[in-house]
């Protein structure tokens, strides 16, 4: 049996978002954007409350299609705070929307939400060597970085730790810890911060 970072134990949802998704670069606009709502949805709330909730967030939010869900207004807020299958926070769902229309504006001024957020690692992914899951940081200056600059272009529920997790589950750092299989096979052994 492969060895595993601790943090997914034996779930069968854990284990499978482990194995195939946490840790792998993407540089696909929807998925990042998904994402990043995602991981602001699940402040305060397990990760995994959130990754059972997740085909009911691509249903509410359109597939997370960044135009559309910018295009949201009243009735809209209305309709997800009805939704049982996602986190009914009208908080949350505000930001979300808003932080739609923010990347239509990271679109026109950096091309893509890709380009925007990939410049905090310089383009590819930190390939760090923690032994235990005790030594992962919660966020890095990075994360913070990434943080502010958000939170001036008008993104919410985006602070360091947010980014931080955001960063992880999105490759743009290998956090798997050296004992996992998924270390060596997303890099690891790679530059290290």
């Amino acid at each position: 049996m492969s060895k595993r970072c601790e943090w997914c134990g034996s779930d069968p949802d854990y284990v499978a978002y482990h194995d195939t998704e946490w840790g792998v670069p993407l540089h696909d606009d929807r998925r990042l954007f998904e994402f990043l709502i995602l991981e602001g949805a699940q402040a305060g709330l397990s990760w995994l409350t959130i990754l059972r909730k997740r085909d009911a967030y691509r249903r509410a939010f359109a597939g997370f299609s960044v135009s559309r869900v910018a295009r949201f207004g009243a009735a809209d807020i209305v309709r997800l705070m009805a939704d049982a299958g996602i986190v009914r926070n009208r908080r949350k769902i505000e930001a979300a929307i808003g932080n739609a229309r923010a990347v239509l504006d990271i679109g026109e001024s950096h091309g893509s939400l890709d380009a925007f957020l990939w410049r905090y690692v310089d383009g590819r992914p930190v390939q760090n060597r923690w032994r235990r899951m005790a030594d992962v940081p919660t966020t890095t200056p990075a994360a913070a970085a990434m943080s502010r600059e958000l939170k001036q272009r008008g993104f919410r529920f985006v602070g360091p730790t947010i980014c931080y997790a955001f960063m992880q589950a999105t490759g743009m750092v290998n956090d798997h810890t050296v004992d996992c299989f998924r270390h060596r096979e997303l890099g690891g052994g790679g530059r290290a911060r």
